[in-house]
């Protein structure tokens, strides 16, 4: 059984900052990412890390604030996020892939960030 467990999600002000981790279990990854979706959005890309090599790439919208990374022992993959902003403000998902292709089979539950002014 694949599972992806969120974890870290929660309130802060706006400027604050907020460690998100997925753990993934039964399953060795080849690319994990971060999506998020706002109500009455359409789900964002926001970050991916590969496995070999632990190259990384993010959504312009947070290039310089959040970092993507892993401990690849632990099978679990972060999101730092700092400088948080209210259109930060969603529910993050983790996803993983044995292939790196854009396509994700394995999503995690989501956890809310919510970002107030």
């Amino acid at each position: 059984l694949v599972q992806l467990v969120e974890s870290g999600g929660g309130s802060v002000q706006a400027g604050g900052s907020l460690r998100l981790s997925c753990a993934a279990s039964g399953y060795s990854y080849s690319c994990m990412a971060w999506f998020r979706q706002a109500p009455g959005k359409e789900r964002e890309g926001v970050a991916v890390i590969y496995r070999g090599g632990g190259s990384t790439s993010y959504a312009d919208s947070v290039k310089g604030r959040f970092t993507i990374s892993q401990d690849i022992a632990k099978y679990t993959v972060y999101l730092q996020m700092d400088s948080l902003k209210p259109e930060d403000t969603a529910r993050y998902y983790c996803a993983a892939d044995l292939r790196c292709g854009g396509q994700y089979a394995y999503w995690g539950q989501g956890t809310q960030v919510t970002v107030s002014s």
